[in-house]
């Protein structure tokens, strides 16, 4: 049988789990895309940055990004060191355009601080 000191912390345990509860599950924010540049190329190199079908240097080659190539994500975090991304024309270019897709790789792209 449970004593009455026994059941009121219960009580309170299972109040505060609930209160927690309600203040964790707040509505879910949407992602809306960020903006973000090629760079960190070597201009001795090749200078340029794979657009790619897949997120893995074995994928197909869509076309090549020069420094400062405007870009803008769809997701808020890359997968294994890759985003996928849109080319845009230019920076805040409209989200309902159709851009040429396909993935990068993470190390070679900076995010556009206004």
């Amino acid at each position: 049988m449970v004593d009455k000191q026994t059941h009121r912390l219960a009580l309170a345990l299972f109040s505060c789990f609930l209160a927690m509860g309600g203040l964790l599950a707040t509505p879910a924010q949407s992602y809306d895309g960020e903006l973000f540049v090629v760079c960190g190329l070597n201009p001795y190199g090749d200078n340029f940055l794979s657009l790619r079908t897949c997120g893995s240097t074995r994928c197909t080659e869509i076309m090549r990004l020069g420094p400062d190539t405007p870009l803008r994500t769809w997701e808020p975090y890359g997968e294994r060191g890759w985003r996928q991304v849109d080319v845009l024309p230019y920076l805040d270019a409209p989200h309902s355009g159709r851009y040429p897709a396909g993935w990068v790789f993470e190390r070679y792209i900076c995010p556009v601080r206004y």
